[in-house]
């Protein structure tokens, strides 16, 4: 199987849904509606909405590093925003008109994990807006690095 490398240096190789499987054993409910079911949590309750801790923010599933708290700010939406992601291999973006609306859907390069949405009203310099649900990440203070569940 040929490795697909993003251009900070990590695996970014599609999971099989079964190894997608496998590694989302250890989700909790919620986190499997989100990530799998390509759910949205609530506004204004997640875990990582007021986080101010200087670190990356990792899909909860495969691991991958998806956004520095560097780049993170306060939209008003209830929901964790980013002007930026960690590295841009790391994300997909899927065309979404569900709901009555047109947007971007944004998920994980590696496991496909529903991450959230990316919207044209961000600030400088990117005017980009990465929403994102709370439950679909878990948080790595500096320092630390995230388990990588790569496929294989």
């Amino acid at each position: 199987m040929s490795r697909s490398v993003s251009p900070s240096g990590f695996d970014i190789t599609p999971l099989t849904e079964g190894e997608r499987e496998r590694h989302a054993s250890h989700l909790t409910p919620q986190q499997r509606r989100i990530l799998l079911a390509h759910a949205t949590e609530a506004p204004f309750c997640g875990g990582l909405l007021e986080n101010k801790e200087a670190g990356s923010y990792a899909c909860a599933l495969c691991g991958l590093p998806l956004f520095s708290s560097r780049h993170k700010f306060e939209s008003g939406t209830g929901w964790p925003s980013f002007y930026a992601p960690f590295d841009h291999a790391h994300i997909r973006y899927v065309h979404d008109n569900s709901h009555g609306m047109i947007r971007t859907e944004i998920r994980c390069a590696r496991c496909d994990g529903h991450l959230g949405h990316v919207f044209p009203d961000g600030p400088p310099p990117t005017r980009e807006r990465y929403c994102l649900n709370s439950d679909a990440m878990a948080f790595f203070p500096e320092g630390d690095r995230p388990e990588q569940r790569i496929a294989g």
